[in-house]
């Protein structure tokens, strides 16, 4: 859903955040307008930090991973889960014990949340996030996404996912070979004239809290 309609409010469930955080510059309307909500928006830049990196994935991702195998009926993904789960404390529980095991856990997913978000976050969510007007679909990916400078850093840091444009283009392809294809990308932006943004990391991260 998110690679079909990216930044498409009601379409992209990762834009889907209005019950803490409003997004671009038309759901801040749209949600002050229907008054459903009492959130402190005008602060979200100081709270986002603390409630959004963080808990996506122990507390969001896993609410929403169970949700859906309830809902789906899924007893097959049911059972792997918990095969995972029951490995995970085998494996820790006799050595760390079963509490530790459970921190140990939820410190990875933790930290693994925070860094996801960030890097991703840098790529959508300073770019357009509007309601649907049917743009073709390659004007649509580069109004919904941006790249992060090239460096051997970045690459690394970002699993390279800096390379966002290409990967919302090329979904499938391995991402270590996104960088041969983001020239021949560009150009073909510049011949259409559509918008091709690169920032540095720094600005990125920067431009999720402005």
């Amino acid at each position: 859903q998110h690679h079909a309609k990216p930044n498409i409010i009601g379409k992209d469930p990762d834009v889907r955040q209005e019950a803490l955080f409003v997004l671009g510059e038309t759901m801040p309307i749209k949600v002050a307008k229907s008054g459903t909500s009492t959130m402190p928006y005008n602060h979200q830049a100081k709270y986002f930090p603390f409630l959004g990196p963080p808990l996506l994935f122990p507390v969001y991702f896993q609410f929403m991973l169970f949700r859906y195998i309830w809902t789906r009926r899924e007893w097959t993904d049911l059972f792997c889960v918990t095969v995972f789960y029951a490995r995970f404390a085998l494996t820790y529980g006799p050595t760390v014990g079963i509490l530790r095991a459970f921190m140990l856990y939820e410190t990875t997913r933790i930290l693994e949340s925070i860094w996801f978000t960030w890097v991703a976050q840098s790529n959508h969510l300073p770019m357009d996030i509007e309601e649907d007007t049917e743009k073709p679909w390659v004007e649509l990916q580069l109004a919904a996404t941006c790249n992060i400078e090239k460096s051997a850093f970045n690459d690394w840091f970002t699993g390279h996912l800096n390379f966002q444009i290409e990967h919302h283009i090329f979904p499938t392809m391995p991402r270590h070979h996104l960088h041969r294809i983001a020239p021949y990308v560009k150009s073909l932006c510049e011949r259409h004239g559509i918008r091709y943004t690169v920032k540095t990391m720094s600005d990125g991260f920067l431009d999720i809290l402005k």
